[in-house]
């Protein structure tokens, strides 16, 4: 029952024919590509060859949208929609279509007959549009290709917009994914003194693709004892008659938006440094899968069942022998009472829309952001290591970013964020917490560590969905942020990373998309470096794997010491519309290349290093390295073929952007030809030390001229070993490497120093097995200057 003072009779009408237009419009954009509101007697040419979408959850979640709109209005919020069940395109297509944004966006499809034809012609076919959300849907933010990532992604957009509300709709099959299940979590890091709410509305109607869902088969009680468990606030909307549930969400909606003002107002009334963590609100909506749509088919229900998920009644352009249940179907929600006779929807219904940019398909807030900005950066080269002589001071790369990253928290107060999964401390980035602490909301005690309700680095839950879920929805709506994460556990998100470059390139083509901020990978515990996890935590294939999407969109640098780091840091904060990922050391290093030189390798890729070289032109071998221990191995390697072989000429190349070194042809930004002969030549030996799989170098040189490759990297070999032993692994140490090179350029001439480096890796095998840790002479290597 609708409280007293609730809405009108004639409110509620105007609500319900919002919905039954959005429905209709949703079942023929499914099935129909002319003669979209029935007019003429229905002919197979008005029918697509093959209907494809999601029926199941489109008429629920209208319902929502419907609703959603009355409280925009009625308490001026700032709201947007999230669409968390997989492929229900049609909901926020059908709703921003009714608004008017679709037609704004896209003045083509005119709010007439005419449009609506042309709506229906391209939902789910060839050159049209998606049956799922996606970047040409007008507010939207969140992919639906893949499903467990929509809270997370709300929960990144509200942080820092206090005055906005993401109205996520979580289906029951999403529910039950990993990702969505750990979301819940969620709540621990909403301060609501400075971030916006999260309103979760989960879509229990009960079925997936062919099996039922979980969530929905548990009892009122249950799920009331399992959200109260997890901090959540449960209310419960459910029923199958419409006129029921609509009083049923007239008043939650009304109790949940006061809630959440209530939370918002006391805590920001307070002014207190640390705020409690409140009870958030969550719907729990029941209704039928397949609401509204046919009941039963060729004798079995469908309304209520997992038979109604995708097209639920077969009729299509070659099947019309059922096409009068379609017609009845879409009759069912009386389009002579929507539509005037020019075709648009009728005023009376639009007139429900909120105006303008509070309408949700057009919150800027799903087009890069309420009110984007740049980066503020630090002159990071106020923090760059004295390099005059190579090697001879030890750092760690990620510490001494750490005091980088602490100024452009400092700088950028409001509109950036680290995030990851409990590993920023073991990361190196001790420095940041000098200037902010990790937001946290859940109880704190006296053994906690830079904790606090208003930190900047969200680090608290160890699970990396979460983390890259955050980072994804901050920077999708225009702020700017790094996710940290160990090498190897980059890969459980790695779909995700794919997900969001489908997401930037989709956009990127279209004019009316803000570009969006870069989204910042940083690798570290590498797979050459990560001491006593061993085997278990080696992977380098997020390099491989990223490499294989559109260049335009993906960068990969390998900065090989801290300066490179920092400088390649500043670009990449810097960038828009790109992904990049940065293999970084945290480990004591030799700091090898000056501000100068970072700046440059970064400018232009890579560089010669003339230090690390024997001679300007004309070399015998060039030797090349990508990745921190790659270059601190190949450095050690060239003192040892120097000292034994002081006449040979070799070439030291540093490859910081590892990417640029593909042809143009693959990669726009890919080096000439000419300019790449110029480093590499035409037919010299290529020693190639590469921190991740050597396919990728394969790749890279096969349209090259120069095929003399011998590429040293990650050879799937690993055990828990001393840091050095895990390069000896994969043959990436100064031994195998000054071996292959003296080969490569001598033949059998060097049989003797040959057999000097394999006596060299036995005396290495045998020590470390007795004494736990690395030679001595490897240990306190030392880059001296080389006999040209």
């Amino acid at each position: 029952m609708m409280s007293q003072n609730s809405i009108s009779e004639k409110e509620l009408e105007q609500i319900d024919a919002w919905w039954r237009t959005a429905n209709y419009i949703s079942v023929a954009q499914m099935y129909l590509k002319d003669n979209p509101l029935l007019r003429q007697p229905i002919q197979k040419e008005h029918v697509k060859a093959h209907p494809i979408g999601h029926w199941g959850t489109i008429a629920g979640q209208n319902f929502v949208y419907a609703h959603l709109n009355r409280v925009i209005n009625r308490y001026g919020l700032t709201m947007f929609y999230i669409e968390g069940p997989g492929h229900g395109g049609q909901v926020m297509v059908s709703n921003s279509y009714i608004d008017g944004s679709y037609t704004e966006i896209y003045p083509d499809f005119t709010e007439d007959e005419a449009g609506l034809k042309k709506l229906c012609q391209v939902f789910s076919f060839p050159g049209g549009i998606a049956s799922h959300a996606a970047p040409e849907t007008p507010g939207s933010i969140h992919e639906g290709g893949e499903l467990g990532y929509s809270l997370s992604h709300a929960t990144g957009a509200i942080l820092d917009n206090p005055d906005v509300i993401a109205a996520t709709v979580v289906g029951d099959g999403e529910a039950e994914t990993g990702p969505l299940a750990g979301s819940w979590f969620s709540n621990v890091f909403i301060n609501p003194v400075n971030d916006g709410a999260v309103l979760p509305i989960v879509y229990l109607n009960g079925g997936k693709i062919s099996n039922p869902t979980i969530l929905a088969r548990k009892s009122d009680e249950d799920l009331q004892k399992y959200f109260e468990g997890l901090g959540w606030k449960p209310y419960f909307v459910k029923g199958d008659d419409p006129k029921q549930v609509h009083g049923l969400m007239v008043e939650t909606l009304d109790q949940v938006i006061k809630e959440i003002k209530r939370i918002q107002d006391t805590a920001r009334a307070k002014e207190a440094k640390e705020a409690v963590m409140p009870q958030w609100p969550v719907i729990l909506f029941r209704t039928p899968k397949g609401w509204t749509g046919p009941k039963i088919w060729d004798n079995e229900q469908l309304e209520g069942t997992f038979r109604s998920h995708q097209v639920p009644i077969s009729v299509d352009a070659e099947h019309m022998e059922h096409v009068d249940q379609l017609v009845s179907w879409l009759k069912s929600y009386r389009p002579e009472e929507l539509f005037d006779d020019n075709g648009r929807i009728r005023q009376e219904i639009k007139n429900l829309s909120p105006k303008g940019t509070s309408r949700m398909s057009s919150n800027p807030i799903t087009n890069g952001g309420i009110d984007p900005k740049p980066m503020r950066l630090p002159d990071w080269k106020d923090y760059a290591i004295d390099t005059t002589v190579p090697g001879a001071i030890v750092a760690q790369d990620m510490m001494v970013f750490g005091k980088q990253v602490q100024e452009m928290m400092t700088m950028n107060p409001t509109n950036f964020r680290i995030f990851g999964p409990d590993e920023t401390k073991s990361n190196r980035l001790n420095e940041v917490f000098k200037v902010t602490d990790r937001q946290w909301l859940e109880a704190k005690d006296n053994t906690d560590e830079w904790q606090s309700s208003v930190g900047r680095v969200i680090d608290g839950q160890l699970s990396e969905h979460q983390a890259e879920g955050f980072l994804e929805g901050y920077v999708l709506t225009g702020r700017h942020g790094f996710f940290a994460s160990y090498e190897s556990f980059l890969r459980v998100v790695d779909s995700m990373l794919t997900q969001h470059f489908k997401w930037i390139r989709k956009a990127s083509d279209h004019s009316w998309h803000k570009k969006y901020p870069s989204l910042n990978l940083i690798a570290t515990s590498t797979v050459f470096q990560q001491d006593h996890n061993g085997y278990t935590h080696q992977d380098p294939g997020v390099l491989t794997h990223l490499a294989e999407k559109k260049p335009e969109f993906i960068r990969e640098y390998l900065p090989a010491d801290a300066n490179t780091l920092m400088a390649v840091m500043d670009r990449a904060m810097q960038e828009e519309q790109v992904i990049n990922l940065i293999i970084s050391s945290k480990h004591p290093r030799p700091q090898f290349y000056s501000a100068k030189e970072a700046e440059e390798l970064v400018e232009k890729g890579l560089k010669i290093i003339d230090w690390a070289s024997t001679t300007e032109e004309d070399p015998d071998i060039v030797i090349a390295t990508a990745g921190t221990e790659p270059n601190l191995e190949a450095l050690a390697a060239v003192s040892i073929l120097n000292q034994s072989f002081p006449e040979l000429k070799i070439r030291f190349v540093n490859v910081v952007d590892l990417l640029k070194l593909r042809h143009p042809s693959i990669d726009p930004r890919g080096l000439s030809n000419e300019e790449f002969d110029a480093i590499f030549t035409i037919d010299k030996p290529i020693l190639f030390a590469f921190h991740g799989y050597e396919g990728l170098i394969r790749d890279i040189f096969f349209l090259r001229n120069n095929h003399h490759l011998l590429i040293h990297g990650y050879r799937e070999n690993g055990d828990i070993t001393t840091p050095f032993d895990m390069r000896v692994c994969s043959e990436l140490d100064r031994f195998h490497l000054a071996k292959d090179a003296a080969i490569a350029h001598y033949g059998d001439k060097v049989a003797g120093f040959s057999a000097k480096m394999d006596q060299m890796l036995d005396k290495h095998h045998l020590f470390i097995r007795e004494q736990g840790r690395d030679l001595p002479e490897v240990e306190s290597w030392k880059w001296q200057t080389l006999t040209n």
